[in-house]
């Protein structure tokens, strides 16, 4: 991987962000070794040195990514304040890879690649023109045939009515206890038992052993909380866990936008924009690596096809997109319904089947198995409120 000269220089392709859609399709393209003739360059003002994220999904069989993973869980916990259920997950697995073994395993793939170039510098113009596309940073001017854009912009999706946008936020400690208090076996997906003060709120807990965890509280509603009440309600949930004392070794926060609007509309012949700023981002629960992980080789695949690309054209929409639509509308207008919706996915359904429906790959009439254990009546006001709308 070469450092760039601060001459101006023309690429084949630009990817400004360096997030996990840009480094997980980059990567897949110097795997691939289809691209060697390409000249890549990777723009972002973040060095991508730290441990600054948690990224979880489900799987069924060993993928690229099998080295980097810290924890697998074959059991989950769902737990509301009327139920609690112990989830068996076969023939999936839930999967924990820390953002910095991520980041460290690509660029010691990428960084071998003499076409390929990483730049830390923020970008501050893109400009596309007939024959290819400007990229101006604070220091620098570049051009390239083909650009990807993974630099979210928060007004796109905000500064309209027409699809809801809620936001998955969070605070997360990263604890270790003195007593044993955890479940190294078993990770916690929801635990809406805490105070749910008209909103979707519950605990994520990931165990890594019976001392040590990653507690995170989340919400799915429109507005952030100040950091003090996330960190209040960890307290209370730690100490009623019995964790009379514990030492705070990692804090992560964040916040993802929960949205269909289409931003695969911004896309044009030579612009693609992935990652959370194209959509990538599954809708209705936020998350965010296993939609990269299929949407990049789906590109990778859509530009080795395609000698001259249109990129407008790489974006399909599905039914699952309208699904997504529908519980978004619902959690929009009544943010407390969150907890029996859920509840009632996974109070008997199963987690198997639910998770190949996050993931959207299952047919027509596995969907209807999944829908009709959710309430009936919201979804139908929903289904009427976005067909007339």
């Amino acid at each position: 991987m070469k450092m760039q000269s601060s001459q101006i220089k023309h690429f084949n392709y630009i990817f400004t962000g360096t997030g996990l859609s840009a480094l997980m399709t980059v990567y897949k393209m110097a795997v691939s070794g289809k691209f060697s003739d390409k000249t890549i360059l990777l723009l972002d003002e973040d060095a991508k040195k730290t441990n600054d994220r948690t990224w979880c999904f489900w799987d069924q069989e060993e993928s690229l990514w099998n080295s980097i993973i810290s924890k697998k869980w074959d059991s989950a916990l769902f737990v509301n304040e009327d139920f609690k259920r112990d989830l068996i997950l076969k023939p999936y697995r839930y999967n924990q890879i820390r953002g910095l073994d991520f980041y460290n395993f690509i660029f010691e793939t990428i960084s071998k690649q003499s076409n390929i170039t990483f730049l830390n510098e923020k970008v501050t113009d893109i400009n596309e023109l007939e024959t290819h596309v400007f990229v101006g940073t604070e220091a620098n001017r570049y051009t390239c045939d083909s650009l990807f854009n993974s630099i979210y912009t928060k007004g796109f999706a905000l500064n309209q009515t027409k699809y809801p946008v809620l936001k998955q936020h969070f605070v997360g400690w990263f604890v270790k206890s003195k007593s044993e208090i955890f479940h190294p076996e078993q990770a916690t997906f929801m635990d809406f038992s805490v105070e749910q003060r008209g909103n979707t709120r519950f605990m994520y807990v990931l165990p890594i052993s019976k001392t040590e965890a990653l507690v995170e509280y989340t919400l799915f509603s429109e507005n952030l909380l100040p950091v003090a009440e996330y960190e209040n309600e960890i307290q209370i949930y730690l100490r009623n866990l019995g964790a009379d004392q514990y030492e705070i070794t990692e804090k992560e926060q964040g916040s993802i936008p929960m949205t269909c609007y289409p931003f695969w509309k911004k896309n044009t012949k030579r612009v693609l924009n992935i990652g959370t700023a194209g959509g990538w981002t599954k809708a209705s629960t936020g998350y965010t690596f296993k939609n990269s992980d299929k949407k990049s080789s789906a590109l990778v695949e859509f530009l080795q096809n395609n000698l001259s690309p249109k990129m407008a054209s790489f974006h399909q929409k599905s039914r699952f997109w309208f699904y997504d639509l529908l519980l978004l509308d619902i959690l929009y207008r009544y943010n407390e319904l969150g907890s029996a919706i859920f509840s009632s996915l996974f109070k008997k359904g199963n987690p198997a089947l639910i998770f190949k429906f996050l993931d959207e790959e299952t047919n027509v009439l596995e969907d209807v198995q999944v829908i009709l254990k959710c309430p009936k009546i919201p979804f139908i006001k929903a289904l009427f409120r976005v067909l007339f709308k």
